[in-house]
């Protein structure tokens, strides 16, 4: 008989690498301490789970080391898991940028992958909190809730520390602490960013509405929406940003990227010079964002042909460099993702397999690989958890 494994954790990357190690005929334990699996599954891209992009590669990825998750994207790419949604003939479209949806429910995703772990004879054990784990004798030992838990094989798929309201524990990183794995420290990624005070009294009551704006720091620059909250920004360009910020950094906002305002400036000087500014603006951007921009002063409230050649430039420069420093982020409540985690370095970019602790292997989230907004989380769910279970040995 195959060796018995134990996959800690019932979410993408647990799942997937179960169905895997099932279909080969290991002996495959579930553990998880909700009522179901997949929960983070389920309420991905607002419950149609954006499960892959078109276009993957390491530089959709951040870690210490961006070169530790070439080989398992490779060996396992978007194509192979669109092909393998494709046999159950799941719906799905393709939004902007790559990103694929379910057309039905992110359920179909969860189907697919209960059904290839019943495939695969795998056995769960949910509302299973595990409180130690200990090797002995090339054996694993799990104390939990439902009892003691024999392994030969442990694999931690426990994800990270992101929409607590799911179930969320650190217990991977703990695991990690137990085992003398080093730790990429960690913090919310994919996140809403605050604003101080005194900017969030003038910008709040802008809460809904969304305008296309270029978003950089120093590191990293994303095209795409900004919304405008009760407690600051967020939007998909607000949320990639979020992961390359750092506390006391400005974040650049060009409202306008895809307008050569010189231009604009000349025409609308000849067509339409005795109109007042905003009025002007207001074909580019909305109203109640033009007041609030007259507010912090960023525009000025005259007739365009007030505005003179050195005032226009200071505006454009204002527009499309629209410096603010975050007051922080709305934190693990709100964020998709965990950066950081258990570090690369301690792990074969070939298996998952720690290096230092035979048969212990870790998958997923909980490492320190963390992927823009846009299905490429997913995808290293499936990537990671493929390699490792295609290349465990008995």
């Amino acid at each position: 008989m195959l060796s018995k494994i134990v996959i800690i954790g019932a979410g993408a990357a647990g799942l997937f690498c179960a169905s895997r190690l099932g279909l080969r005929g290991f002996d495959v334990t579930v553990i998880d301490n909700g009522k179901k699996v997949g929960r983070k599954i389920l309420m991905s891209g607002g419950g149609y789970c954006n499960f892959t992009n078109l276009n993957v590669d390491a530089n959709h990825y951040l870690s210490q080391n961006n070169h530790f998750c070439k080989s398992a994207l490779k060996r396992f790419s978007q194509w192979d898991f669109i092909h393998l949604v494709s046999q159950y003939n799941l719906a799905y479209h393709e939004k902007e940028q790559g990103q694929l949806f379910c057309d039905n429910s992110a359920q179909d995703i969860v189907n697919v992958l209960i059904n290839e772990c019943q495939k695969g004879k795998v056995k769960f054990k949910l509302q299973t909190e595990l409180y130690d784990i200990n090797q002995t004798d090339n054996k694993f030992v799990l104390d939990t809730n439902q009892g003691q838990i024999t392994a030969d094989k442990v694999i931690i798929a426990t994800g990270g520390l992101s929409m607590p309201k799911l179930g969320t524990t650190p217990i991977g990183y703990k695991i990690a602490e137990k085992f003398n794995l080093p730790v990429v420290p960690v913090r919310a990624g994919l996140v809403p960013l605050t604003l101080q005070q005194s900017l969030l009294d003038i910008l709040s009551p802008l809460a809904g509405i969304s305008v296309f704006a270029n978003v950089s720091t120093v590191k990293s620059s994303f095209n795409g929406n900004i919304l405008f909250t009760h407690r600051g920004l967020s939007g998909p360009a607000i949320l990639q940003i979020s992961s390359y910020w750092q506390q006391g950094e400005a974040i650049s906002i060009n409202l306008l990227p895809n307008e050569d305002l010189a231009l604009f400036f000349i025409t609308q000087r000849e067509q339409a010079s005795n109109q007042l500014l905003k009025t002007i603006l207001a074909k580019l951007l909305p109203k109640r964002l033009i007041e609030s921009l007259i507010e912090l002063q960023i525009i000025p409230d005259v007739v365009l042909k007030q505005l003179s050649a050195r005032q226009q430039q200071i505006l454009i420069e204002h527009l499309t460099n629209w410096q603010i420093i975050p007051n922080g982020t709305e934190g693990y409540r709100t964020a998709e993702v965990t950066l950081g985690g258990i570090a690369t370095d301690a792990l074969s970019s070939k298996t998952m397999e720690v290096k230092s602790v035979p048969n212990l292997y870790v998958i997923g989230e909980v490492m320190d690989v963390t992927g823009w907004l846009g299905g490429y989380n997913f995808q290293w769910a499936w990537s990671s958890a493929y390699a490792c279970a295609v290349e465990m040995k008995d």
